[in-house]
C-alpha cells in the first residue's frame, strides 16, 4: 500500500483532504487486499460490475476508502461501519454514505482511469469526470441551471465541453455534499462554468481540484462555523 495511507494526515475545519489515485498505478496493489478489506455488499457490487475497467477502479476506490478511514479513525479496514444517512428529501435509506458514529465525513469519485477521495469534519461531496464529447454536452446541457446554458452558450464551441465539465462536477459535487445526488434536480443551483471561480454557494465551499489533463473534478464542503 502507499505508505502515506498508513498515516495521513487530518482534514482540518473548512480544508477536506483529497486524494487521487490512477487505477492503472494501483490495481495490483489492492487486489491481494481486497477480498479480506471489502464486504460482502462492496464485493457484490464490484461483481455486478461488466467492465473490468470498472471492477478496477471500484476496488481502488473502495479498498482506498476503507484503508484511508480505517487509518484516521484507528479502526481495521475491515471493521469501519459504514452506512446511508437518511435522504434530506424522502428520509429513506440512500442519503450520502457515512460512518455510523464518526465525525468524519467523506464523499468517492470515479472515472475510468482515476478515482478520488476527500475527507472532512464536514459534509463534503467530491465529483471527478473526463471532459465529454461535443456531442455529449449538446444533449445533456438542458440538465444544467439556465444560467449555466447561457454561459455554455456563449462559450466558443471548441471551449465548451471543458466548460461543461467545470459545471458537472462542481454540481455533483454540491449534491453529494447536500446528501441527495441527483434525487435534486441539477437545474435547480447554479454553480457556473467560469474557468476562473465556481459561482458562490452559501453555507458551503466550492473548489476546482486540480486533475490529469482532460479531466475535469471539484469538492465542496460545507463552510465551518
Amino acid at each position: 500500500m502507499p505508505a502515506a495511507w498508513a498515516e495521513p494526515a487530518p482534514p482540518r475545519p473548512g480544508a477536506p483532504r483529497l486524494w487521487l489515485a490512477r487505477v492503472e498505478d494501483l490495481r495490483d496493489v489492492v487486489a491481494p487486499v481486497a477480498a479480506s478489506v471489502l464486504d460482502d455488499g462492496e464485493r457484490a457490487r464490484e461483481a455486478a460490475l461488466r467492465r473490468a475497467v470498472d471492477r478496477d477502479g471500484y476496488r481502488v476506490a473502495h479498498v482506498g476508502l476503507r484503508l484511508l478511514l480505517g487509518a484516521y479513525l484507528g479502526i481495521d479496514p475491515p471493521d469501519v461501519p459504514l452506512a446511508r444517512a437518511p435522504c434530506p428529501q424522502c428520509r429513506g435509506p440512500h442519503g450520502r454514505p457515512v460512518v455510523r458514529e464518526a465525525a468524519m465525513h467523506f464523499s468517492v469519485s470515479r472515472t475510468p482511469g482515476y478515482c478520488l477521495l476527500a475527507f472532512a469534519v464536514t459534509e463534503v461531496g467530491v465529483d471527478l469526470e473526463k471532459v465529454p464529447s461535443s456531442a455529449v454536452v449538446e444533449e445533456t446541457s438542458p440538465a444544467l441551471h439556465p444560467r449555466e446554458t447561457a454561459e455554455l452558450a456563449a462559450c466558443p464551441p471548441a471551449d465548451r465541453p471543458a466548460a461543461f465539465a467545470r459545471a458537472w462536477t462542481r454540481k455533483e459535487a454540491y449534491l453529494k455534499a447536500l446528501g441527495t445526488g441527483l434525487g435534486r434536480d441539477p437545474r435547480s443551483d447554479h454553480l457556473g462554468t467560469s474557468s476562473h471561480a465556481p459561482a458562490r454557494v452559501p453555507g458551503w465551499s466550492v473548489s476546482d481540484v486540480r486533475v490529469a489533463a482532460g479531466y475535469e473534478a471539484a469538492v465542496v464542503v460545507r463552510a465551518a462555523t
